[in-house]
Parts: structure tokens; sequence; C-alpha cells
């Protein structure tokens, strides 16, 4: 029997999965590396095979097998390609925690399998929830399966709820370091560049996590999640602008007492913890000085100029696959913007205008989720085409 932790991480070559492999590799006796999935990044994932040996890789652009298949032909590595591949992965006996990392709507499928399959999920995928919260919720607790978050908000909200899972929750705060474009105006954002989008103050991400972050869309996202995640009411969850990203996030219990979990932003340390939870296993991070930080700020969102946050709440208490349609259009639009074919304020514009037309299925099925998906690209490449 291995004693040792088998772990998947589905989109091994982005930020997350990169960072992951970098928690798994300063504790070698407590992990074993079972499965690395890329989409496109074929050079990278063949880079880490090499490096970490795990038992299989997952290439999902089948035309990138190949080459990965003859980078990798004389090691012990089993090599797939494509999405039913991806799915079928996670089943493995050999793993007992999928890392789902991987960015948007492609995280859903296989996150569902890997529940099927009885797997601890640690969830960096926030749009696995967004999309479908409502079958994954439930699907989850039927199979008896833990999802541990990764992102750093709702990381933080967790590590607060630690001890507390039998008090209820009056109100959870989640924190937002504003982006580059913190306090601009609406006329400002009008002339806003690409460049300047990408260039976060405090976090290193992915592309499309990065303009998320800027259109105050990503913690639109992560509200939706937090909703699913711990069980609340649209009237539980608000967003508070904390320029210096110290306080991750916090938790008002029914007393009026609040929790908040702190420390220098380093994704690594939410990847650790859902890893390895419920233990801590010691670090060599950085340690936080409150002398360099004599001022932690906070403010509210500007949610008439940042739209997309509002769009958020507003799926939240629409139900169904409002959310759903919102992530689609949002991935299209984002998508436009990386390729300069719309302006930044359009990205929120074409969000808007497909929530408002998209059909709405309450309680829906998986097949109705993929349905709304569909739909909603279509509606807004239709939008952008226009623009």
């Amino acid at each position: 029997m291995n004693s040792k932790k088998g772990i998947a991480i589905l989109g091994s070559t982005g930020s997350i999965g990169t960072q992951a492999l970098e928690v798994l590799e300063s504790y070698p006796d407590y992990f074993d590396l079972q499965v690395l999935t890329a989409g496109k990044n074929a050079d990278l994932l063949i880079e880490q095979a090499l490096k970490y040996h795990p038992n299989s890789v997952v290439i999902s652009d089948e035309s990138l097998y190949q080459k990965v298949k003859d980078a990798l032909w004389n090691q012990d590595i089993h090599v797939y390609a494509g999405e039913q591949a991806l799915c079928q992965v996670v089943e493995s006996n050999e793993v007992d925690t999928v890392l789902t990392a991987l960015v948007g709507y492609a995280g859903l499928k296989p996150t569902i399998h890997a529940i099927e399959a009885g797997k601890t999920i640690a969830l960096a995928n926030k749009e696995t929830l967004v999309v479908a919260g409502e079958l994954i919720t439930k699907l989850a607790k039927e199979k008896g399966v833990n999802i541990y978050p990764v992102d750093s908000e709702h990381s933080a909200i967790f590590q607060c709820l630690v001890g507390e899972f039998q008090n209820p929750i009056e109100k959870i705060y989640l924190t937002a370091s504003g982006g580059p474009f913190r306090g601009f105006t609406h006329d400002q954002l009008k002339s806003v560049s690409l460049a300047q989008a990408l260039k976060h103050p405090n976090w290193s991400m992915g592309a499309k996590i990065t303009i998320d972050s800027a259109s105050l869309m990503n913690k639109g996202l992560e509200v939706i999640e937090a909703k699913w995640l711990f069980g609340l009411q649209t009237n539980q969850i608000d967003v508070i602008v904390h320029p210096q990203s110290i306080v991750h996030s916090l938790v008002q219990f029914e007393d009026g007492s609040m929790k908040a979990q702190m420390g220098l932003p380093d994704m690594k340390l939410p990847i650790q913890f859902a890893l390895t939870f419920p233990k801590r296993l010691p670090t060599n991070f950085p340690r936080f000085n409150f002398l360099d930080y004599p001022q932690l700020t906070f403010e509210a969102p500007d949610r008439n100029v940042f739209k997309n946050l509002d769009l958020a709440f507003k799926v939240m208490d629409l139900q169904g696959t409002a959310a759903c349609s919102l992530n689609a259009a949002n991935e299209v639009a984002v998508d436009a913007f990386l390729q300069e074919k719309i302006s930044f304020l359009e990205i929120a514009e074409i969000n808007e205008a497909v929530v408002e037309s998209a059909s709405n299925f309450l309680s829906p099925s998986y097949e109705q989720y993929v349905l709304a998906d569909q739909l909603a690209r279509e509606k807004a490449r239709e939008l952008i085409q226009k623009a």
C-alpha cells in the first residue's frame, strides 16, 4: 500500500500547475505525482514529464499527440491525447487527489469524472462551480467527495472556517486588489490598452485571469464560486477592495466576530494547504513583516464602472444556467480582447448582452449546461463580429 498521496495535475503547464509542481517537489516523501496534463503546450509538458516522471501524461490537443509520444518513447510514461483521455486518467486507482488547474469551461467534464470516481478535488478551476455549481455540489455530496479550494480568497475563507463548521456564517468578504485600473472612471477605461490590462499590481497569473482581474470579472466568478463552496445566499457575500493583497478574505460569524486569513501574496501556500489538509507542512516561503506594511487599506468596488462584478451578482440571483452563459460569453470576449478585436469596456457590454438574451434553464441537467455554454459562445461571437 502506497502511503504517499497520488496527485493528478490537470493543467500542469499553467501558472497554478507549475507552482503546484514546485510544492510537490518540496515534499517527495509525501506526494506521488501520477498524472500531468496540458492543453497545447506540448514542449513544457514534455519537459515536465522528463523531470518528474509521472505515470501518465495527457495532451488535450490531439494534433500534438505524436510529438509528445515521440519525445517520451523511451520513458516509462503512458501518453494519451484528447478530452476523453483527460476524463479517464483521473479515474486511476493510483490517484487520490485531482488538482484541477485548467482554465475556463474545459475543467468541468474531467472534474465531474474525478468526483464520480470518488477522488478528492483541489479546485483551482473556479469556472467548474460558476458554470455548474448546482450539479457539482450535489454530485460531490452524493459521492462523499471533499472539494478543497485553491483560489487564495476561497482558501482564506476555508482556513477561517476550520474549527468553526458548526457555527453559521453571517457574511463573508472576498478581498480584491482592484487590479491595474483601480479608481479609474468609465471614461478613463475607454482608452486602456491590452498591455496595461495585462500588468497586474500584485499577482503573477495567466493572461485570461489577469484580464478578468482587471475587469473585476475574476472577483465576480469568485463570488459565484463562494456561494456554492460555502452554501451561501447572495446577501451573505460581499467584496472589498484591498490593494495590498495581504488580507486574503474574511468571515463574519453570527456573534459579530470576524476572522481573516493573512499572508504575502503567494499562490503556493493555498495550493499546498489544499493538497495537505488537514496538515500544515513547514515551508521556507518569505514571512510577512507588519513593518513592511504599516497601512492596510480597504475601499468599496465601483460596480457601476466595473459592470462585470455587478453582472455576477445578477446571475447568482437568476440561478439556473445564467452564470454558465455569463462565463461562456466572458471567455469569448476576453479572447477577442487579447486579440485586440474589441476594447476593454466591450468585454462587459458583450457579457451583459449575452446574459440578457440567453435562455435560462432552471435546475439544469449536464446537457443543458453544455447547450447554454454553446449558445452563449455563439451569441458572443456574433456580437464581436458586429463590434
